[in-house]
């Protein structure tokens, strides 16, 4: 039987033990979202990629990969890339914030666009963002509920 690492010390992108998870998103232009994930946000930009490799980015405690859309491979021979229809969402970023209002007007003024102000809902107070490509980007923080 393999052996599992159960505690690891550290997660790097690439890991050098265990695994570490990034969050793939296909866009459109790959300098334009880094950039914005840096503006925004305060991603830090660890590759730019070279043309044909993703770009990788560290968001607060994640990886992103952001690249280009593209038919199928013969790794994932069924599957096309591409960026979302921004009306038909499956899945979606949720940041986990201390100060929802401060966030808001900081990440505003850096140029997200949101579409609403944040409206208290469900023990928490939450709103959404676009991206560049229309990904959606939840902001919540908890107002009544505790983890852990």
């Amino acid at each position: 039987m393999n052996s599992v690492q159960i505690e690891q010390k550290s997660y790097e992108m690439p890991p050098k033990e265990g695994i570490s998870i990034a969050h793939f998103l296909t866009v459109t232009d790959i300098e334009r979202s880094a950039r914005y994930y840096e503006t925004v946000f305060g991603a830090r930009i660890l590759s730019m990629g070279d043309g044909n490799a993703p770009a990788y980015l560290l968001l607060a405690n994640i990886w992103m990969i952001l690249n280009v859309g593209g038919g199928p491979t013969p790794d994932k021979p069924t599957v096309t890339l591409s960026v979302p229809d921004p009306n038909h969402i499956n899945s979606f970023l949720n940041l986990r914030v201390a100060d929802i209002q401060a966030c808001y007007e900081l990440w505003k003024g850096r140029g997200a666009e949101f579409i609403t102000e944040p409206i208290p809902k469900y023990g928490e107070i939450r709103c959404y963002i676009r991206d560049p490509d229309g990904y959606l980007i939840e902001v919540g923080q908890s107002t009544t509920l505790t983890y852990g």
